[in-house]
């Protein structure tokens, strides 16, 4: 549930003095905590990521009351104004933050002391009928070390939530989700190992990814009906140096959440590309042509109709083809789950919601309407007999071209108007044509044909 763990932490410190991080402000202010006690740096971790690992997140120091999920009372609850998708995930977040400063920037990433231990938790809705059902599956820490790098680590939960164990290699586990119907469904978990981390907590990402200005410069609930500024609270609490001045806020970039009608929607469709593939998608990360940070103008980002390293056997792609989600090859690669999935890594899972918002910028982009590809009535596959195949477009009119050798339908191509039998092995490949429309994608079934 979003900002619980703000109430919840503010709670406990205004209820119980003798447990406090905090001491409450008086009722004029706009802060819901004013002072903290630091952690010892690092908690219970080591200081490199080859130091003896706990074995068990009961021996972190992150937590105070396991059973509850109760963080230790030096640690400091965040949200970010757009998450990371994580396979339907609800997330919890919490930093540990030594008695130093962190070097904010308004626009690039935070320099945080070494020692800090940032901790993120992971519980699934295993219930399509009741969302509050979950299930606690793991605990992820990741530490600022004493090189000016970071580590990470996962702890997997044990079945019955009494501790987590630390994880030496990634791990995948079948969840047993309960469907509406009363049936049982199973999605498939992926647990990172340590070196995964580092596949996104790269130092050219600055090995903190979500903790960053425009990620955290929004209004969060306090107990008491108080609202103020997640920004402006770490302010007040002595955590950047140089301190922010209040007024500044306003003029420092917010990302959008996905369902903030109050911002456009291009705004949500590059923040959401931020949040999902910023880390590595910018200049110096993966080998690509676009730079997917928020705070590039989008002019500069290498979006619209920026050129693509892989063309996936797609005709004219591009990185977003204004109006066309076919040919837009960071649509294509977020809305499957293929190899050619992205992000690659820990999402087994679509972000149907995320997906939903990416076509609906594309389509409100200028350009001409776009046919998709042909339908084929028959799925590809292996065949004893003769099979016959026929081919639909959901655009009435469109004529279909087609080709059994392999090549690229074009205009002077056979059209379709009867089902296509096929007695011998066959690689068969439709396009879509109309006049005033964009023509379509290649659709492509390999048909196998014979004793």
């Amino acid at each position: 549930m979003r900002h619980r763990n703000f109430v919840l932490f503010v709670a406990l410190i205004v209820g119980c003095p003798a447990m406090a991080l905090a001491q409450p402000r008086d009722a004029s202010s706009a802060y819901g905590i004013s002072a903290r006690v630091a952690p010892r740096p690092y908690l219970n971790m080591p200081h490199r990521a080859d130091g003896p690992m706990p074995r068990l997140l009961s021996e972190t120091g992150a937590f105070g009351d396991l059973r509850q999920l109760s963080p230790d009372r030096h640690l400091i609850p965040y949200d970010l104004v757009v998450a990371f998708w994580s396979d339907g995930a609800v997330k919890s977040r919490w930093a540990a933050i030594p008695n130093q400063k962190i070097k904010i920037s308004p626009t690039g990433e935070w320099q945080f002391p070494a020692g800090t231990v940032f901790v993120k938790h992971f519980d699934l809705p295993v219930d399509e009928e009741n969302p509050n059902v979950r299930r606690r599956l793991e605990t992820r820490l990741l530490v600022r070390d004493s090189t000016g790098g970071v580590y990470g680590v996962t702890y997997k939960w044990r079945a019955d939530e009494s501790d987590a164990e630390l994880l030496t290699n990634s791990v995948t586990e079948d969840i047993a989700i309960r469907t509406t119907s009363g049936g049982v469904r199973h999605q498939t978990w992926y647990y990172p190992s340590r070196k995964d981390c580092l596949t996104c907590h790269t130092a050219g990402a600055g090995g903190v990814l979500g903790v960053k200005t425009r990620q955290m410069n929004h209004d969060l609930a306090y107990p008491g009906g108080v609202t103020d500024n997640e920004l402006r609270t770490w302010n007040h609490l002595g955590l950047f140096a140089p301190a922010l001045n209040s007024e500044d806020l306003s003029a420092f970039t917010t990302l959008a959440a996905a369902d903030d009608a109050t911002r456009s929607l291009e705004d949500r469709a590059r923040s959401y590309l931020d949040a999902n593939c910023s880390h590595c998608h910018r200049p110096g990360g993966t080998v690509a042509y676009f730079d997917a940070r928020y705070t590039t103008p989008l002019n500069d980002q290498g979006l619209i109709n920026g050129p693509v390293l892989l063309d996936q056997g797609i005709d004219r792609p591009r990185i977003i083809s204004p109006h066309d989600t076919w040919r837009s090859i960071a649509y294509m690669r977020v809305s499957t789950n293929g190899d050619i999935r992205m992000p690659p890594l820990a999402r087994e899972t679509i972000d149907d919601q995320g997906v939903a918002l990416l076509g609906e910028w594309i389509n409100s982009l200028p350009g001409r309407a776009v046919l998709s590809p042909p339908t084929m009535s028959q799925a590809g596959g292996t065949f004893s007999e003769p099979v016959e195949v026929a081919l639909q477009d959901a655009e009435p009119g469109a004529d279909i071209r087609y080709t059994v050798d392999g090549s690229e339908p074009g205009t002077s191509d056979p059209r379709y108007e009867t089902p296509i039998k096929l007695t011998a092995s066959t690689i068969l490949r439709a396009r879509a044509y109309k006049d005033g429309f964009t023509r379509s994608i290649t659709s492509q079934e390999v048909y196998v044909v014979g004793p």
